[in-house]
């Protein structure tokens, strides 16, 4: 073997090395990364069954039910679209009807979502930034005069 096909043969391995070490690295990254949706993205474009996502909005008013078994069920919005989510944890003691939350968890196959996290918003100031920002495209935010940036300070966690 000359020196000139020894040395092919060593970057070819090496390149092969190279790219199983990408593919391995991009496929751990992509089961890691959760993406945010508003109730209009998931209206005009859902997303997969079974990929974790995280939706957001602000809990419509008399949607939040108790049932028998725990956990909540509710129905959030941004004022285009509606999603409803089950929730089978405890709720963040700052949990209340009308105010922005951010729900984790994946859409079944019968579109419906269910939650493993629920965030919650710990002041009055609060709002998640991706749900401001979301509320704002949508032509629902009130509060012209406080940037999304401005939020996200600090959030309550729950989950199982």
């Amino acid at each position: 073997m000359t020196k000139a096909r020894r040395r092919l043969w060593i970057t070819a391995a090496a390149g092969a090395v190279l790219i199983l070490a990408a593919t391995l690295a991009f496929t751990a990254m992509r089961d890691a990364m959760v993406f945010f949706y508003s109730p209009t993205m998931v209206a005009e474009n859902p997303p997969e069954p079974g990929q974790r996502v995280r939706v957001g909005g602000l809990v419509v008013t008399g949607s939040v039910e108790r049932p028998s078994s725990g956990g909540a069920n509710f129905t959030v919005t941004d004022g285009n679209a509606e999603i409803r989510i089950l929730f089978a944890g405890a709720l963040p003691d700052l949990f209340r009807e009308g105010q922005g939350i951010v729900a984790e968890g994946v859409f079944g196959d019968d579109a419906r979502f269910t939650a493993a996290n629920v965030l919650a918003k710990h002041d009055e100031s609060y709002m998640p930034p991706e749900v401001a920002r979301a509320l704002r495209d949508s032509g629902y935010w009130q509060d012209e005069n406080a940037p999304a940036s401005s939020y996200g300070d600090s959030v309550q966690e729950t989950g199982r």
